[in-house]
């Protein structure tokens, strides 16, 4: 009888522990409870500042440029001379370019010489021209007197008037000669100047005037292109100027997102060093984009979207041109706005559903959801505030599943 009670009780144990071994356990899960608070929707891209108004000054004229003295970070006024331009110095000439010089100014000398002595023989030529249409004048207006009282033929007259026109031919073709001459000479004087003024050696030219470089308009020195003293070019960049306090915030968004972006929009500017968020407005979304290879290599099109600081100045007056800050373009915002976390949020069919913690046991809620940011979505209906759902739900959660676990 007592062997019959062992086994009967060894029975009994090892049942409750199969018993007990195969209940079902309920699945460990994270928890959060619903609530009402603040939600913004935004759109976070990089971008930089920008001076809104800035002067490249350049060199006007080609010619030799002093030191400058400004320095990054100065203040100039409008008006004040930037630079100062010198002539372009002349080249340093050696024995051979010297003598070669020289005999060109020998050969322009004579070149000189002989035009003006074919000045001299051209107008000895219109001279002796002029003469002969003298004396052909005179004859014909002589046989003119004759002629009306018959003492000379019509045919004499006739060969005096075109002796006549051939002498006022031969005064005109000699004095375009002479003029033609004259012309000669003159760029023969400028060849013979130009050819001494190649061979003087001079430290500056003959005008020794200097050109001033002034600003445009008051600001900051922004960036000194060029220091040193030297020759420059026309239109070389020399210094950078602007207003520092004028700055604006420039971003380059997918244009997915820019046809969200409008004119007037609040842009939260974080990670730009200072200790607090600054806000800015939007003011301009260029109406042109342009392809930008992402750093993975995609082609992506992105659209500059440019905005303005409105928070004081005190807050952000270390801030200078390019410096590095993250924008948050606000979408949509709310004050008290029930909500959920994004992965507490699934997919059911075409609608939406979240799992709901009841008494231990999960159960399943279809939701109408709103807007969505990264990390939160508005919920419409479906579920009440201060109900707890399940965060990350996975296979393992169902309907009626129970389940145990801490809240987040």
């Amino acid at each position: 009888m007592k062997r019959w009670l062992w086994v009967i009780g060894l029975a009994a144990v090892a049942g409750v522990g199969i018993w007990w071994g195969m209940r079902p356990q309920p699945v460990p899960v994270e928890t959060l409870a619903l609530t009402a608070k603040p939600l913004r929707v935004t759109v976070e891209e990089e971008g930089k500042t920008r001076l809104r108004s800035r002067y490249v000054i350049s060199a006007p004229v080609a010619g030799y440029l002093r030191r400058l003295q400004l320095k990054a970070g100065e203040t100039v006024r409008a008006g004040a001379v930037i630079a100062t331009l010198e002539p372009p110095r002349p080249a340093v000439l050696d024995a051979r370019t010297v003598e070669q010089g020289g005999a060109r100014v020998a050969a322009a000398e004579r070149a000189l010489q002989v035009a003006q002595s074919r000045v001299a023989t051209q107008g000895e030529q219109v001279r002796s021209a002029k003469a002969e249409l003298d004396y052909w004048t005179q004859q014909r207006q002589r046989e003119e007197r004759l002629r009306k009282s018959g003492d000379v033929a019509a045919t004499r007259l006739e060969r005096t008037v075109t002796d006549l026109r051939r002498a006022e031919a031969a005064v005109a073709a000699a004095e375009r000669g002479l003029a033609t001459t004259e012309a000669e000479v003159e760029a023969a004087k400028a060849e013979v100047a130009t050819a001494r003024a190649a061979l003087r050696q001079t430290a500056r030219a003959a005008t020794g005037e200097s050109i001033p470089v002034v600003a445009p308009a008051g600001g900051r020195v922004i960036r000194v292109v060029r220091e040193s003293e030297g020759v420059v070019g026309p239109g070389e960049p020399l210094v950078e100027i602007g207003d520092a306090r004028a700055i604006e915030v420039v971003v380059e968004v997918l244009s997915a997102d820019a046809v969200r972006i409008a004119p007037g929009m609040r842009v939260l500017l974080d990670r730009w060093g200072g200790p607090k968020v600054l806000e800015a407005r939007v003011r301009l979304v260029e109406p042109g984009g342009f392809t930008k290879i992402s750093a993975l290599g995609v082609e992506e099109q992105r659209v500059r979207v440019v905005a303005d600081l409105v928070s004081p100045e005190g807050e952000w007056a270390a801030l200078g041109d390019g410096y590095r800050v993250e924008a948050a373009f606000v979408l949509w915002e709310g004050e008290k706005v029930m909500q959920a976390p994004a992965n507490a949020v699934f997919r059911v069919g075409d609608g939406w559903a979240v799992f709901v913690v009841e008494g231990g046991v999960a159960r399943r809620r279809a939701v109408q959801v709103g807007h969505r940011s990264g990390v939160a979505v508005e919920i419409l209906g479906g579920v009440r505030e201060g109900e707890t759902v399940i965060l990350h739900p996975d296979e393992t959660v169902g309907e009626g599943k129970a389940v145990t676990g801490g809240k987040a």
